[in-house]
Parts: C-alpha cells; sequence; structure tokens
C-alpha cells in the first residue's frame, strides 16, 4: 500500500520483533543503524497510552550522500527512516517514504538518479525481509 508518498507493507511479527528483523537485515546489508526509537514507551514516561510503535534510523553515507550533493536540503530526509506500528485491528505495519517520492519532493534530478532507484529497491528487499513477506 503506498499514499502520500509511504509505502507500507503489512509484517507477520510483533511491532518489536519487526525491528529486530530489520536491525538484522540492514546490518547484514552493510547499512548502518543510528537509532531506534520507542515511541510507545516515550508516551509511558508522560502517563499517555500508544499503540505499539517503532521507528528506525538507519542507512549508509554511499547511498544518501549523492542525493544531499545534488540537492542538499534532501538531508532533511535522510537517513533512511522505517516506522513499525500496529493498527486500531492489531495488524502491524513497516512503513517508509518511497525514494522516488523524495526524489520528487525534493527535485533531484540525473545526477542522484542511480541513487535514488538503488535506495528505492534496497528498501523494498530490506522491509519484505523484515516483515517475511514475499518480495514481489
Amino acid at each position: 500500500m503506498t499514499e502520500n508518498g509511504l509505502v507500507s507493507v503489512e509484517s507477520r511479527f510483533g511491532v518489536a520483533e519487526t525491528i529486530d528483523r530489520l536491525v538484522d537485515t540492514v546490518t547484514r546489508a552493510g547499512l548502518r543503524v543510528f537509532a531506534r526509537v520507542d515511541h510507545a514507551a516515550g508516551a509511558r514516561e508522560v502517563g499517555a497510552a500508544l499503540r505499539p510503535t517503532e521507528l528506525l534510523i538507519f542507512g549508509h553515507p554511499k547511498g544518501g550522500t549523492p542525493l544531499i550533493q545534488d540537492r542538499q536540503l534532501a538531508g532533511i530526509d535522510l537517513p533512511i527512516k522505517a516506522l513499525a506500528w500496529e493498527d486500531e485491528q492489531g495488524k502491524v505495519w513497516l512503513s517508509y517514504n518511497d525514494a522516488h517520492w523524495l526524489a520528487e519532493r525534493h527535485g533531484l534530478g540525473d545526477a542522484s538518479r542511480d541513487a535514488v532507484a538503488a535506495i528505492a529497491t534496497g528498501m523494498k528487499k530490506v522491509v519484505a525481509a523484515a516483515a517475511g513477506v514475499d518480495q514481489s
């Protein structure tokens, strides 16, 4: 499912396990994990309820630098982020920004075209592996 530049893939696993699997997948692919944010834990700290929601921030300078060189403001959307979240029906989703949407958002051109395509292909693969779904 894609909406407003966000790609969402239903996961076969809970939120924490989906993010654990994503960490493992991106690390094995040679990417760096910069941060893991547990939004539900943060909500609990202030006495608020929030369904399981975790964000992973990851990437590699080799992939993101060409985008930032093309249009420096693209750095606001990098490194890559993926959000695992549980909806009202208890389904778990893994969502991320579509690389082609990011390219359009920032007016990226030929200088970063190959990097955008590589990010799009790579995201499809790592998200499918983390969510336990077919890559097709």
